[in-house]
């Protein structure tokens, strides 16, 4: 994730801006670490945030404390919700995107090289289950427990701030966390193809609700259809119909739960042509119908 302000020495929570995080367009994310801290933290609240295809040499825990939204792990597409817990590894392109129409999203980040603690740190027997872990995220890994520690980390002092990291880390080693992306290797970025991804991801968000066509798609990224096509599916693993049926969903799955809107009526705001084709997608996404998901999230509210 990319923060629009600047971040202290120890840790800030980056409050709204007026232009939001999605405004800076950046393939390659440089981090500079400030002292005394060899690595990074920072709380990012943001109305939406939005997508910035990037990657960087560290390694980025990410915890989300509020909001919904699509996220992008190298080949992985998928979302995000409230508790959930990623480490995505060194080099490995990713982004948030939030569900338009959500609450204020909030997530607290973690970045830092593997020789944060020191050169060869990891490489002690001791911290053996760490350095799996460590080389497991090149794939993306989500840990769906509720896991405050992260929110912690910002109230202590920079000694106990990577104590903490490192401990928690050491946890995470022993839990059993849940793959997103693929062994493939992402094709390496640059900064031209990384903001063509960002564009089509970008108007995919912004254009959700209208009859998008792979026209606008691929004219928003300056390329042909079948080129952009390609491109897409190389890049995210996802093609572009299947990226566009899961920003729909994502939203369609705020409305049922916060709304009392008919099924037919949130299918048509969502883009979907008709009710039957909305059934379809949204059970292909989320493994159930949109009734079903509408009454077990009212449940789960209520318990």
């Amino acid at each position: 994730m990319v923060p629009t302000t600047p971040v202290n020495p120890y840790s800030d929570t980056i409050y709204p801006t007026q232009k939001g995080i999605g405004q800076v367009l950046a393939s390659f994310e440089h981090i500079v670490p400030k002292f005394p801290l060899t690595w990074n933290i920072a709380t990012l609240a943001e109305p939406g945030f939005h997508s910035v295809w990037h990657f960087h040499p560290e390694f980025e825990l990410t915890y989300i404390r509020a909001g919904h939204g699509t996220r992008l792990v190298g080949d992985s597409v998928g979302d995000y919700v409230p508790g959930q817990l990623t480490l995505i590894g060194p080099e490995v392109p990713h982004t948030y995107v939030s569900t338009p129409g959500s609450d204020l999203h909030i997530a607290v980040v973690a970045q830092f090289r593997s020789d944060f603690v020191g050169e060869a740190f990891f490489d002690a027997p001791v911290f053996e289950s760490v350095s799996r872990l460590l080389t497991a995220s090149s794939r993306g890994l989500s840990f769906t427990c509720a896991d405050a520690r992260m929110s912690r980390l910002e109230s202590l002092p920079p000694a106990e701030k990577t104590l903490e990291l490192l401990s928690l880390l050491l946890d995470l080693s022993r839990r059993e966390p849940t793959y997103l992306a693929t062994d493939q290797r992402t094709p390496a970025l640059n900064r031209a193809t990384a903001g063509r991804i960002e564009a089509m991801v970008s108007v995919m968000h912004e254009e959700y609700a209208s009859k998008l066509t792979l026209d606008r798609i691929a004219a928003a990224a300056h390329l042909a259809p079948s080129s952009a096509s390609r491109l897409f599916s190389q890049c995210t693993g996802s093609t572009i119909t299947t990226y566009l049926n899961v920003v729909r969903v994502n939203v369609a799955c705020r409305l049922l739960r916060d709304s009392d809107r008919s099924v037919a009526d949130i299918s048509v705001e969502c883009g979907f042509t008709n009710l039957s084709n909305f059934n379809r997608r949204f059970r292909d996404v989320k493994n159930v119908t949109p009734r079903e998901f509408r009454t077990r999230s009212r449940i789960e509210v209520h318990e």
